[in-house]
């Protein structure tokens, strides 16, 4: 049941992203729009595999689990199940910038967090453009976080569904009117916030690591409000992977086990 309500809602955000930017795009990138959503596509349905073969159920389950078994902060004080609810949405999604993070820091997790970066395009594709084992770690640790904190299926639902659709939406290779774009990033993530995260600029691709609400670069430092070349020419992806013939699908797969340089 839970499977099929978040992928539902993944389905019918990901085809209006789609059209919107089919209508109206805002940029255009070297590499063929089919040729990117058939990578990225790609690589998604080979995550899912891995990642049910790997987790089974995952983070809902973990809940179930900690519910049946009092596991858990929220499963042992004495709230309400909406204040709960809340307290459990901000953490998680805290816990995933700083995850986000990490992966930046850590020499061999951004090895692995390369898939994503190398895209020389930006649409809402590429938030599902990643690596299989990015995808399986992330699992894991969203399930020691649901644990530990006694998160509510129900409450893990949502948390994938907006995580999800907000991706979907701040990776749109689409671009609001400065007006409407400055008074909602007050409180999500747009396409120009988290583009700029994409820049092949070092400084700026270390920021803006946020998916869903945008206080954690605010209140952690990361925050940064524009590029230095405009969203209209800033470069797109990393500067040592440009030839397109090197970006295949069969080529992300082995491209964690590439050794590179320091990137500081």
């Amino acid at each position: 049941m839970e499977l099929w309500i978040r992928l539902g809602t993944f389905v019918l955000v990901f085809a209006l992203m789609l059209l919107w930017e089919w209508r109206r795009p805002f940029r255009a990138f070297e590499q063929k729009r089919s040729e990117r959503l058939l990578i990225n596509v790609g690589l998604m349905l080979t995550n899912f595999v891995f990642l049910r073969l790997l987790s089974g159920g995952g983070a809902f389950l973990a809940a179930v689990y900690a519910g049946e078994h009092g596991f858990g902060l929220f499963n042992r004080i004495e709230l309400s199940p909406w204040v709960s609810a809340v307290f459990s949405l901000l953490i998680l999604d805290c816990a995933i910038y700083f995850q986000h993070r990490v992966f930046h820091r850590v020499p061999l997790l951004w090895r692995i967090h390369r898939v994503h970066h190398c895209d020389m395009g930006f649409d809402t594709s590429t938030a599902v453009r990643f690596h299989a084992v990015e995808i399986v770690l992330s699992m894991y640790y969203k399930m020691i976080l649901v644990v530990l904190l006694g998160v509510s299926p129900w409450t893990v639902i949502l948390f994938e569904i907006i995580l999800n659709a907000c991706a979907l939406f701040n990776h749109g290779n689409v671009r609001l009117p400065g007006y409407w774009d400055r008074r909602l990033r007050l409180l999500l993530i747009t396409p120009d916030m988290h583009r700029i995260h994409h820049s092949s600029i070092v400084h700026e691709t270390n920021s803006n690591y946020g998916f869903s609400v945008p206080w954690w670069d605010r209140l952690f430092g990361t925050y940064c409000p524009n590029p230095a070349l405009g969203h209209a020419g800033m470069e797109i992806g990393l500067p040592e992977e440009r030839d397109l013939r090197r970006l295949n699908f069969f080529r992300l797969l082995v491209l964690p086990l590439e050794k590179i340089g320091d990137r500081d």
